[in-house]
């Protein structure tokens, strides 16, 4: 009887947890959109305050649980000296989100240079990836609208973009010959301001989403349609 209650308990109520990565330069910020995601997923976390975020050294650790999945975050420095850690973590994710600065034209480049390396890595072949243009709040790109990337498509989302954000055409140029490298594994870029939160929750969703079918299909078949 014990075990019979046990098994419909752990049925009912225990989570399927997933690893996601959470990548990107320093100061992109990743540990703002991990804050956001445990506040608006977490009911009870009341969460620190994002004006005393600093800069990590190392690793912050999150959960959060979107229906019967629990995703555990790994908030990773992006200092230059820390981005060697990264692939010590790979193995072991289920996903990928990585962050970008928008407002940094000047770090465009390194930016793409660190996601450049962290997508070919094998160890990562076939993992879903989000892509978080941060600090703005006016487009979406979807590389591909579900499976595989087939280029940079805009969606007005909200009215007004800050003078100081990048424009598409300069994300669309400087991420451009990382199209090939992404492959058909599943892949979107969405606009992001994780300082007030919006697009946390559509970029999480997705990632569940993504994760969960990811997970149930055997190796060699992640990247195919």
């Amino acid at each position: 009887m014990y075990t019979l209650l046990s098994g419909l308990y752990k049925y009912m109520f225990q989570k399927d947890e997933y690893c996601v990565l959470i990548l990107g330069l320093d100061n992109a910020g990743k540990t703002t959109f991990l804050e956001q995601s445990k506040t608006r997923f977490n009911k009870n976390y009341k969460g620190m305050s994002l004006s005393k975020i600093t800069t990590t050294v190392g690793l912050n650790i999150g959960t959060v649980d979107v229906g019967k999945a629990r995703l555990m975050f790994w908030d990773l420095g992006g200092q230059e000296e820390l981005q060697s850690l990264w692939d010590k973590y790979y193995a072991e994710c289920h996903g990928v989100i990585y962050v970008i600065d928008s407002t940094d034209e000047e770090r465009l480049s390194e930016s793409k240079q660190a996601f450049e390396k962290m997508v070919t890595s094998e160890a990562l072949d076939g993992v879903p990836i989000l892509v978080l243009a941060n600090k703005q709040d006016v487009e979406l790109w979807n590389c591909s609208g579900g499976r595989g990337w087939t280029g940079w498509q805009a969606y007005p989302l909200w009215p007004h973009l800050p003078q100081t954000c990048l424009s598409i055409p300069d994300i669309k140029t400087a991420f451009s010959d990382c199209a090939s490298k992404i492959g058909r594994r599943d892949c979107l870029t969405q606009a992001c301001s994780a300082l007030t939160g919006k697009g946390v929750r559509e970029g999480i969703e997705w990632m569940v989403k993504c994760v969960v079918r990811n997970v149930h299909r055997p190796p060699r078949q992640r990247d195919i349609t």
